[in-house]
């Protein structure tokens, strides 16, 4: 091929594809949310597939998909044809966490997708009963120091995010505390608010609301800052871990090969949605912070996090699953 006729294939091909963008969307889009209804995850999707709908003038359907920790949705998302008519909801669980713990991952993180923006983190923070006589995370690891596995947390799950805010909580400050896996956040929380356990890592959100009924002492949140919505309330960094960040996120992502003026479009869209007083009104009364960004800055994110949390995986001793 000449040079002429390269550079005149390169120019049909550009202007195909943004003749696509133009036209796009022409139909209704799938938007997967790999986990059940109610959740950080959920209420996200459901957000952003409003703000879609509204801006780009198609109907997004929202579809629940959950199982195996978000692994089912997210493998029927990559499995999906890169057209821009399927997207999907990622978390760090399902796209940062899971490589380390799925022998047999459906998925490759990196390969399979396509970033399109990071939605949101959710804070975490540390929530004891108030019989533990902590106020404070040098408090807490003194009274872990006193006597190995004197403490337990509940988990909603070995491996899951609440249980390596853990393990890396206990490898930072050299404790041993026992993990009481369940098979979620609410019965956990539940047992830890009965005093059946003495304390766990979850959604600030929902550790403020049990806080503010004197059912649970929020001691830090595990964030790299502050929480807008508990300002008051110190980083485990800042009071004495240094270092130390669990900051779970969730973003949009679509199968491999979405052309690039789709995912810019999408991009755009979402990141102005993202600053629109009702989505800022409605994440702050959650306590979700938003993000936005590029889908460089995504794809970056998603790279970043699978090495740190392959690393608190192997330090922590968790077998992969099947």
């Amino acid at each position: 091929m000449t040079n002429m006729n390269a550079f005149v294939f390169a120019m049909a091909w550009l202007v195909a594809g943004m003749a696509h963008a133009q036209q796009y969307p022409s139909k209704p889009i799938r938007l997967i949310v790999p986990f059940a209804p109610g959740g950080p995850n959920d209420i996200l999707g459901r957000m952003v597939g409003q703000k879609l709908t509204e801006q780009l003038g198609q109907s997004v359907v929202v579809e629940n998909r959950g199982g195996a920790g978000g692994t089912i949705g997210l493998d029927a998302a990559a499995k999906s044809p890169g057209d821009g008519y399927t997207l999907s909801m990622g978390g760090s669980s399902n796209m940062a966490v899971a490589p380390s713990l799925y022998r047999k991952l459906p998925y490759d993180s990196l390969r399979d997708f396509t970033p399109i923006i990071l939605v949101a983190h959710v804070p975490y923070a540390v929530g004891v009963n108030p019989t533990v006589p902590a106020k404070s995370v040098k408090e807490l690891v003194a009274i872990a120091k006193r006597k190995a596995n004197y403490l337990n947390y509940g988990s909603s799950g070995t491996g899951s995010m609440s249980s390596l805010a853990a393990e890396l909580f206990k490898s930072m400050s050299g404790t041993q505390i026992v993990n009481v896996p369940y098979k979620g956040t609410a019965p956990a929380l539940t047992d830890v608010v009965s005093g059946q356990i003495d304390m766990m890592f979850a959604d600030l959100s929902l550790i403020q609301n049990l806080a503010r009924a004197g059912k649970l002492r929020i001691v830090a949140v595990t964030g790299s800052k502050r929480a807008p919505a508990a300002r008051d309330v110190p980083t485990v960094s800042e009071s004495g871990l240094k270092g130390y960040v669990i900051e779970p996120w969730f973003g949009v992502v679509a199968p491999a090969g979405v052309p690039r003026e789709i995912v810019t479009r999408l991009n755009g869209v979402i990141a102005a949605a993202l600053k629109a007083p009702d989505v800022t009104q409605r994440l702050d009364a959650l306590g979700y912070e938003p993000i936005g960004g590029t889908p460089e800055q995504f794809a970056a994110t998603i790279k970043a996090d699978i090495a740190r949390y392959a690393r608190i995986v192997k330090a922590a001793g968790i077998k992969a699953e099947l």
